[in-house]
């Protein structure tokens, strides 16, 4: 087995949707797509404070398969077996109103436990510390046998 490509200390190596794809045929994981757009200020606050810390890039790179999609992309997307198109009506990717369901705001935190599942999206500017139980939940499997509230009333936070 090829071991995983560890990021540089301080780097997030970011994935496409279709080399996802492909890992997640050799390996499950769940997913986190950073849904962001270029004009967003929260979406570079998070990039800059949420992304860049230490704690969240370890974790993300040791648990989960991670990719940054840009809402408005009018490149087509391929994901699921399905193709996304640009929207020209709303000036953004069909793809966003999939990942949100229908529910469009940026910065968005979308998390797949696996390529058909439906996206659990998650809106607006997270801290790190906001991030980790969701991250923890997903990452730990505790989805699987119990609800987040449930989760989140036995939830130690390290970072």
């Amino acid at each position: 087995m090829v071991s995983p490509v560890k990021p540089i200390k301080g780097e997030l190596k970011w994935s496409s949707l279709e080399e996802v794809s492909v890992k997640l045929k050799q390996q499950q994981k769940p997913v986190l797509i950073d849904l962001y757009t270029d004009w967003c200020h929260w979406c570079k606050v998070m990039d800059k404070k949420t992304y860049s810390n230490q704690k969240v890039i370890d974790y993300l790179s040791e648990n989960f398969y991670v990719v940054k999609v840009n809402a408005e992309t009018k490149d087509k997307i391929n994901w699921a077996n399905k193709t996304f198109t640009y929207n020209s009506n709303y000036s953004i990717n069909n793809f966003a109103f999939y990942a949100t369901n229908g529910e469009t705001g940026f910065p968005t935190t979308v998390i797949l436990t696996k390529e058909d599942a439906n996206p659990i999206p998650i809106s607006g500017f997270l801290e790190p510390k906001e991030l980790e139980p969701i991250l923890k939940y997903f990452g730990e499997k505790a989805y699987l046998t119990q609800t987040f509230p449930q989760y989140k009333k036995t939830f130690k936070a390290t970072w």
